[in-house]
């Protein structure tokens, strides 16, 4: 089925960041904004139709839309993010989600991420890290449940989210960085171990059968590409140090009818376009303010 991925660009206050895990270190804002760039270029040229919303300048983490909202083939549950200067993310991926899924919104004392939640099938793992609580696990496991989804808690430890402690890579098999997280919650899957000089790789984004990691992963991808999987590196050198991994510059799900007439789509009067490559059949579009 087609995915479509919603994009933000990125605030040039980034460099006030929240952190947690790492020190702080100055963010070359041009840097960011072009291996940004280049990070949707990769999804468009693997066939994602790219939607790329305007910066939030007084939002420094607002290009990690992935905590925003968990989207599932079904419903967009809004969350609570853990940190409470990020939630107005989520307003401007309301507006733009209310036009791909129903809507569902958790409700205080909720806090989850959506970096903590991990869909294999209908199983979703939920990490409890420190911006997910027992009651946003216990809320989206009530939104989910009429929709046939298993929701699973699992211990996150000296890490931000889940998905930085492990991610599913295909072929039943999970990339994990084992201190970080309760492994013994996948049974049934392979767990593929990363490197322990590169405990931070287990970030990794699958994208129909191409796995993405970070290019500062070297002997990730050795592992990766020795056990058959088709491995792409992308450099994210400067939001790494927002904490960032490859999944949470996107949110990515199925939508049938994201192809339009191209005419169309040039002459609508709410996108601009902003990179077309027609003999791939990949597109980026801009919203703009």
């Amino acid at each position: 089925m087609p995915l479509t991925a919603i994009t933000r660009e990125v605030s040039a206050s980034i460099n006030n960041c929240q952190l947690s895990f790492h020190a702080r270190q100055p963010i070359d804002v041009a840097k960011a904004i072009a291996q940004h760039k280049a990070y949707q270029s990769c999804l468009a040229e693997l066939g994602v139709w790219v939607v790329s919303l305007p910066a939030e300048p007084e939002l420094p983490d607002a290009v990690f839309v992935e905590d925003a909202v968990v989207v599932l083939d079904e419903v967009a549950v809004i969350s609570i993010m853990g940190a409470p200067a990020r939630r107005p993310e989520a307003r401007s991926l309301a507006d733009a989600l209310f036009h791909y899924r129903p809507l569902k919104f958790l409700r205080e004392p909720a806090t989850l991420d959506g970096g903590d939640v991990l869909r294999v099938g209908r199983r979703v793992f939920a990490g409890l890290s420190q911006r997910t609580n027992r009651e946003g696990i216990a809320q989206l496991r009530d939104v989910l449940q009429s929709f046939d989804y298993d929701v699973q808690a699992v211990e996150v430890r000296s890490c931000l989210h889940l998905k930085s402690a492990c991610s599913y890579v295909g072929n039943d098999t999970v990339l994990i960085n084992r201190a970080w997280v309760d492994a013994a919650r996948f049974h049934g899957f392979q767990l593929l171990d990363v490197p322990v000089e590169e405990r931070a790789a287990a970030n990794a984004l699958l994208i129909n059968d191409v796995v993405i990691i970070p290019a500062s992963f070297p002997k990730t991808r050795a592992l990766l590409e020795k056990r058959g999987f088709r491995v792409q590196v992308i450099n994210i050198c400067e939001l790494q140090k927002a904490e960032a991994g490859v999944t949470c510059g996107s949110l990515i799900f199925n939508h049938e009818g994201r192809r339009g007439d191209l005419s169309l789509i040039k002459k609508s009067p709410l996108r601009r376009i902003f990179s077309i490559d027609e003999q791939r059949d990949s597109y980026i579009l801009c919203v703009p303010r």
